[in-house]
């Protein structure tokens, strides 16, 4: 299956997890649907989900959790 990079849609702080208390929306190796959750980008403290647009396998994050990102920025890699 070819790579399908998620990338956010807007700039802002990436993170993976819906609360710093709570667990990742998505490991690397997790199976994805289009329009699961894979984590959040917020700007100004609007937190906006961002969505598999693609069915796959999770393969790396070239992103860390509670790094800034650009809009366009690859956040996700599915395989």
């Amino acid at each position: 299956m070819a790579k399908h990079e998620v990338r956010s849609p807007i700039p802002g702080t990436f993170y993976r997890k819906p609360a710093p208390d709570q667990p990742v929306f998505k490991e690397i190796g997790d199976t994805v649907a289009k329009g699961d959750t894979i984590g959040l980008v917020e700007v100004m403290k609007t937190f906006h989900e961002i969505k598999a647009d693609a069915d796959g396998t999770i393969t790396g994050f070239p992103i860390d959790d509670a790094e800034p990102v650009m809009a366009g920025q690859t956040i996700a890699e599915l395989g």
